[in-house]
């Protein structure tokens, strides 16, 4: 009988070895045998928690949503000014742990398969829908709303753009230079529209 508490310590364990499956082999050939071997326990325990690979998926892109969602609640908690949680939320998307290269190996594989599985599109329409909402509300602070909304979208498909880039292997990027790219987007944008700061946020690395 599995001692009291151990439920979500085996999750947790089976869904970072799933990670780690997905980023060494691909996900096509990650199977629950691959993901078990990795996590040290039985396959037929790996199903009883997750019942197939799509059940696997599903709950390591939540549980890769939760972290980022808790490193943009960290990143921005005491910031009042709006120039200073812009920035939280990229640092939070181009966090070490966010940008991890098996991190990225995972959304790639969650992109390719939210057209064929309605649950992983709809966590794909709420973490959209989550991101373009915090870079809006405080953009809304320094521009007019229909500016905020279109900075927003455009930086929104900008670090979507970046993580699966990098995650492809583009030769050029890395988390770093995802990271400035990012930037350098938002504060072009924010010039245009007379809002301008010194230095730069993404030069301080």
């Amino acid at each position: 009988m599995p001692k009291l508490g151990m439920e979500p310590v085996r999750r947790h364990q089976m869904i970072e070895a799933t990670i780690r499956a997905i980023h060494e082999v691909g996900f096509p050939n990650t199977s629950l045998a691959q993901v078990a071997r990795r996590a040290g326990v039985s396959q037929g325990l790996v199903a009883h928690y997750f019942r197939d690979k799509a059940g696997l998926l599903e709950a390591t892109m939540r549980h890769i949503a939760a972290e980022l969602k808790a490193d943009v609640v960290r990143y921005r908690r005491g910031l009042t000014d709006p120039l200073a949680r812009l920035d939280a939320v990229l640092e939070a998307n181009f966090s070490p742990r966010s940008f991890a290269p098996e991190s990225l190996s995972a959304w790639v594989a969650f992109w390719g398969q939210t057209h064929r599985n309605p649950q992983l599109g709809r966590i794909q329409r709420v973490l959209r829908v989550r991101l373009k909402s915090n870079l809006a509300y405080d953009l809304r602070q320094l521009l007019p709303d229909a500016e905020a909304r279109r900075i927003a979208l455009g930086l929104s498909i900008f670090v979507d753009g970046l993580s699966l880039r990098t995650a492809m292997g583009e030769r050029a990027l890395d988390r770093e230079t995802a990271r400035a790219l990012a930037f350098d987007y938002l504060d072009t944008e924010l010039a245009k529209n007379g809002v301008k700061r010194e230095p730069s946020h993404a030069a301080q690395g």
